[in-house]
């Protein structure tokens, strides 16, 4: 059926280009020279002949008979004059030799004319009338465009262009810009401001909003997302520019505004060269490569083309899905992928791992993290976040790994759970093993990071999918927030200014109430506050009520790096931190938690009085 309908335009289109071709010249001639001679109308005759000829062979070459009309722009425009010129200038070398060495130039600049108008109109009147005529599908929604420049122009076209095969139909525009004010775009006007978006909406009935923006800060993303709430309008973006840059995604592949697009930060960037010399042709080592940070680690590094990137981890299917994903990705590099199996509590595995592969680098992202779970769990908390870093970290030191990161959290500051306790004795570790090693030991420390398997919401979308009630702990509680991509980078940066024995602590901007959160996604799922309710649970074993950075007498002044600053610390006493490793097994889980907790406040007391 298709092959039918194919043939059948293509026949008409020869057919119209072969009146068009054949009379045009004639037309031309008896309007240039009303008394031509009856004896010389056998040139004009040959090269109406050659003209012909030559007009389809230019328009095969220039594809005029495959060009979906339709869709007519510059671009089709451009190709009917090229191949109207050749064939013009053809016929008149054919008319010069068979007309005793002289041209009808004026019959044939006229007949150029005529091609132009007739051969370009015929195929341009489709799209007008597509374009004013033909009504939209009555199920498409009505949608404002946030934005009149370049990106918007490019969505309005695609929506336009594509009429049946999506659900939004472009109706106008709002840009602050006031140059634009009252233009037209593709026949769209620019109605008004984004202040203005809540009239628009109600004038012009919109039911979709679509920001085009690419380039806005997540300040400004907030402040646009807020004004179109006020609608109740189901609201979408176009990627960001970041992700449009490194041709992750196109500019009409349009994604709901998620809570990581209204709390994520400036991207930060990286010290390329610095990071080239650490990564690109070495060995690098990821254990708990198929966690949240781990694998987006593994992906940052792939831009820095390592020789050998090595995924250690625990599960089985997260690290066949991030060495998929990395393989996929990699094309035809020479990257060596080598996913893994194995427990960093396994002592014999990890020095097995290491001696096999020599890694230049290893991020230690395996890590127990869930803060309740661990308050029920805390031997194993110890066994997989303390016991599986000294055995990762040994085996760095005794097989002469370069450099060692190990990711850790803004829990670790003055901890009031098991978690933070293990990961504050986990830094220990490290710090302990940097006095006497060639390996430059460092730690990292962040909070929350939206978007991984433990944040608060996978939960609330969950929640928010069944009716609610969305529960959040408590009213003040508040948070600090990264994206995922953001900590990945910031590790990376961090493990290159490594001198050894540093705790890196990251910038994370200002808190974040967990009510707002929940506010704001239940707004962005397309639900009014009235609608989907938020019930308040009360504070989970060893939850905060705020997390904390470290203060002013806990940090070196001045950033390193962007965003990146050094905490401070006092000399381990490995008596202590051994005596505990040695003996977590003997402790009952509530001896266990105090032993802990007295570790860790023991050299927050020193760091005090040294401070």
């Amino acid at each position: 059926m298709k092959q039918l309908a194919y043939r059948t335009r293509l026949t008409f289109l020869i057919l119209l280009d072969s009146l068009i071709v054949s009379t045009a010249l004639f037309i031309a001639a008896w309007v240039v020279y009303p008394t031509l001679p009856v004896f010389q109308l056998d040139a004009i005759i040959i090269s109406a002949i050659a003209l012909l000829i030559f007009h389809h062979l230019f328009a095969v070459m220039y594809k005029l008979y495959n060009k979906v009309w339709a869709y007519a722009s510059v671009g089709e425009l451009t190709a009917i004059v090229k191949a109207v010129t050749l064939s013009i200038v053809a016929a008149g070398v054919v008319q010069y030799l068979v007309n005793d060495f002289s041209i009808y130039r004026r019959a044939l600049v006229v007949t150029w004319m005529l091609h132009i108008i007739l051969i370009g109109g015929s195929r341009f009147v489709w799209r007008i009338f597509r374009d004013r005529y033909i009504a939209k599908d009555v199920t498409q929604k009505r949608t404002l465009i946030v934005g009149a420049g370049a990106a918007g122009a490019m969505i309005a076209r695609q929506l336009k262009n594509e009429q049946q095969g999506t659900e939004l139909y472009p109706v106008a525009f709002v840009d602050d810009d006031v140059s634009k004010q009252k233009m037209q775009i593709y026949n769209i006007p620019v109605v008004g401001t984004v202040e203005g978006i809540p009239d628009v909406v109600e004038k012009m009935h919109i039911e979709h909003i679509v920001i085009a923006i690419p380039s806005l800060r997540n300040g400004e993303l907030t402040d646009i997302v807020s004004i179109c709430n006020k609608t109740n309008t189901k609201v979408q973006m176009i990627p960001k520019i970041e992700d449009l840059m490194t041709g992750k995604v196109s500019v009409n592949q349009l994604k709901s505004v998620e809570v990581e697009d209204l709390l994520g930060r400036e991207p930060v960037e990286l010290d390329i060269n610095t990071i080239s010399e650490y990564v690109t042709d070495h060995t690098v080592m990821v254990t708990g490569a198929g966690g949240s940070i781990g694998s987006e680690i593994c992906r940052q590094l792939m831009r820095f083309s390592p020789r050998k990137i090595v995924l250690v981890g625990h599960g089985e299917f997260s690290i066949y899905t991030i060495d998929m994903e990395l393989r996929e990705k990699s094309g035809d590099s020479n990257i060596e992928i080598v996913p893994i199996i194995g427990d960093v509590q396994d002592r014999k595995r990890m020095f097995d791992i290491v001696e096999k592969h020599k890694p230049t680098i290893i991020y230690h992202a395996a890590a127990h993290k869930h803060v309740p779970l661990m308050e029920y769990n805390p031997h194993e908390a110890v066994k997989n976040n303390v016991i599986g870093t000294k055995n990762v970290a040994q085996a760095a030191d005794t097989f002469g790994v370069k450099t060692f990161v190990l990711v850790s959290t803004d829990k670790a500051v003055n901890p009031t759970n098991v978690m933070g306790a293990t990961k504050r004795v986990a830094e220990m570790v490290i710090q302990d093993l940097s006095q006497r090693s060639k390996t430059k030991f460092v730690a990292v420390r962040f909070g929350n990071v939206l978007g991984s398997r433990g944040s608060v919401i996978p939960l609330f979308k969950k929640q928010i999918e069944k009716g609610g009630p969305v529960t959040v702990t408590d009213p003040e509680m508040t948070r600090y927030f990264m994206t995922i991509p953001e900590a990945s980078r910031l590790v990376i940066q961090a493990g290159t200014l490594a001198k050894g024995g540093e705790i890196f602590v990251l910038d994370m901007g200002e808190p974040v109430k967990i009510v707002d959160l929940a506010k704001n996604l239940i707004k962005l799922s397309g639900y009014k506050e009235d609608e989907i309710s938020i019930e308040f649970s009360g504070i989970r074993p060893g939850e905060k009520m705020y997390e904390e950075l470290l203060g002013e007498s806990e940090v070196l002044p001045g950033e390193v790096y962007e965003k990146i600053y050094v905490g401070r610390t006092i000399e381990v006493d490995p008596e202590e931190l051994n005596s505990l490793i040695d003996q977590f097994n003997k402790f009952t889980p509530e001896v266990l938690k105090d032993e802990l907790m007295k570790l860790v406040f023991m050299e927050q007391r020193l760091l005090a009085k040294k401070a």
